[in-house]
């Protein structure tokens, strides 16, 4: 090979083929084996071994009680299953309360505005999960700011139920999660090119018949992106269940707690984690399903 042809092969070669540019990687790489690969292993190792209170080494008692147990004791399957709904209900209510705001803030054409529109969106995450949960409580409870206003007005005779059910512990995972939608919304809308909408326009395409066949479909990316990071936030919640459920709407996160954190079960406690875990990578693998239709089968 000429000196030409190996620059040329040099210059065209893909940046990942490079062996100086692994270095980069490298300390990311060596992160994500200490800290998750070697976690979950074990994690799954431990799923695996006999039950025994108090013992947190793998002992390598191989024995499938753990999982057997799960899925044959209703309060632990239906653990499952209620993680799972709610998780897909508060994805639902932050892509229909998400998505305008997103296309508002993507859409402003003056830069300080949408600036200060992205502020406030991130500013509630700035605040303690828990601090701001307990000014839901405050607002919410029997006695709180929304049930004392109703009374006073007559409205009501008696305090509504809005908390210590799955409806106080939706508004709460909705309010959690709601800026991570946005965020990930706001990114598509605004790589979808604006002539797209106004060559439609000038056609004679209606704002609803534009944003139902140009808009919308070019931003499920978006859609797919913050619906499968909400639903994770959702199904792994522990605070939110545990605070405005008030220990009555049991998930796997509240099981995983008790089963480690009080009774010393630390195998089977692996094993509802593993359930969660994989529940995650489920619907990761729904989201790529979804995301090669959306693409032509390109990802």
């Amino acid at each position: 090979m000429t000196d030409t042809t190996v620059a040329t092969y040099e210059r065209t070669r893909p940046a990942w083929l490079k062996p100086n540019l692994w270095w980069l990687v490298l300390p990311a790489i060596l992160f994500i084996i200490l800290f998750f690969l070697i976690p979950v292993i074990s994690l799954f190792l431990s799923s695996f071994d006999k039950a025994m209170p108090g013992q947190i080494t793998f002992q390598g008692n191989f024995s499938l009680d753990n999982y057997e147990r799960i899925f044959t004791k209703s309060l632990y399957y239906m653990a499952i299953w209620r993680s799972v709904w709610i998780g897909a209900v508060v994805s639902a209510v932050c892509l229909f309360i998400g998505y305008p705001l997103a296309f508002i803030i993507a859409r402003t054409l003056k830069p300080g505005t949408a600036t200060l529109l992205t502020i406030l969106v991130l500013s509630s995450m700035q605040l303690d999960m828990v601090i701001r949960l307990y000014g839901l409580m405050v607002l919410m409870g029997d006695k709180g700011l929304i049930n004392s206003g109703l009374m006073a007005l007559g409205i009501i005779s008696e305090p509504l139920p809005l908390m210590y059910n799955a409806f106080g512990v939706i508004v709460g995972l909705v309010q959690v999660t709601l800026p991570f939608m946005v965020l990930s919304l706001i990114g598509a809308i605004r790589s979808i090119n604006p002539s797209l909408e106004e060559a439609a326009r000038s056609l004679g395409s209606s704002r609803w018949h534009v944003m139902r066949t140009i808009t919308w479909p070019l931003s499920l990316p978006g859609v797919y992106a913050g619906t499968l990071l909400v639903f994770a936030l959702a199904i792994s919640s522990y605070v939110v269940p545990a605070l405005m459920g008030g220990w009555k709407v049991i998930t796997l996160p509240i099981h995983i707690y008790q089963q480690i954190a009080e009774v010393g079960r630390w195998q089977f406690g692996a094993a509802v984690a593993a359930i969660l875990f994989i529940t995650s990578l489920f619907a990761m693998g729904l989201y790529i399903l979804a995301l090669r239709r959306n693409a032509g089968g390109r990802v």
